[in-house]
């Protein structure tokens, strides 16, 4: 039997082709709008994560599922000419993950996702060297079974564990409890916990799951993070936006790039914020630029105005 070979990061999550149509201003019901193009890309938020870490250096594994279409190809090349160790699981007669992605003239995007139930993975279909065989493990928690066994087997090895969430799905709880640093979006905390203030929702997620981190992801206003002792707030890059897609799932691959050098949490996350930033001057989620080109913006960018949080 070949073994496993050790990696930087093994993700476990989502992919998807992108269907990306750029529009002027969001439709109003019933309207009709002129888009301006369209274009298919690869995305997904753990492939995503997983792909930019790859592009920074980092060796790297993905988990997933895809059909047996011309969307699965994509994804195969993706993953290939990053040199991503990736671990398919292939279904026969499913269609791969779709996405429809309408654009405005400001960057923002609407997602309309599709996906086919047969591509749910099973904890089953995991192998658990793939996990423990890593530094470190990243998961969306979409498919919340297979994460939950993934993150345990990497808590039982000594492995950290980093969750991408927005969804309260079934059974969460089970997946939180294994979760060392839980980078959420904006409204998860209050949602999940029922808290109408932000820092009140982090610092209960914080104490209810011993996580080492808990932090949320503001868009344009940043990130605000709390580690038990430290409330921060990072605030974001000013850039011109073309494409808001994929900055979530870059922002994670910044954020563990930079807990596996070893930095200080604000160095970690102003670079994730750097990354994500930046990500967003291109269409579609992998305008990944290079570590140097994320240190300059760090170095001279500008910031959006750091809000109050208590």
């Amino acid at each position: 039997m070949t073994k496993t070979p050790k990696v930087d990061l093994v993700g476990v999550g989502l992919n998807a082709t992108d269907t990306l149509i750029q529009i002027e201003r969001f439709p109003a019901p019933g309207s009709k709008v002129e888009y301006s193009s369209q274009e298919i890309l690869p995305g997904g938020q753990a492939a995503t994560t997983v792909i930019a870490c790859a592009l920074w250096g980092l060796k790297t594994r993905y988990v997933g599922k895809l059909g047996d279409d011309a969307a699965a190809e994509l994804h195969k090349r993706a993953f290939a000419d990053a040199h991503v160790d990736a671990r398919l699981i292939q279904v026969e007669g499913a269609a791969s993950p779709q996405s429809l992605i309408l654009v405005d003239g400001e960057g923002e995007r609407t997602v309309l996702c599709r996906r086919n139930e047969r591509l749910t993975m099973d904890p089953h279909e995991l192998e658990r060297e793939w996990i423990t065989s890593a530094r470190l493990l990243h998961t969306d928690g979409r498919d919340t079974e297979a994460a939950t066994r993934a993150a345990q087997w990497a808590h039982e090895a000594g492995i950290p564990v980093v969750a991408d969430l927005d969804e309260i799905y079934p059974e969460i709880d089970n997946l939180l409890a294994v979760i060392d640093y839980v980078i959420v979006s904006r409204d998860f905390p209050t949602r999940y916990t029922g808290q109408t203030n932000l820092t009140s929702a982090l610092k209960e997620m914080h104490t209810r799951f011993d996580a080492k981190l808990v932090a949320a992801t503001l868009g344009a206003e940043g990130v605000l993070a709390w580690d038990g002792e430290e409330l921060l707030h990072v605030p974001a890059y000013r850039v011109p936006a073309r494409d808001t897609t994929g900055a979530g799932d870059v922002f994670h691959a910044g954020f563990i790039y930079g807990l596996l050098q070893g930095w200080p949490l604000k160095r970690e996350l102003e670079f994730a914020c750097a990354a994500a930033a930046l990500n967003c001057l291109s269409l579609g989620a992998r305008g990944i630029r290079s570590v140097a080109e994320i240190e300059e913006l760090m170095s001279n960018g500008v910031r959006h105005t750091a809000g109050r949080w208590s």
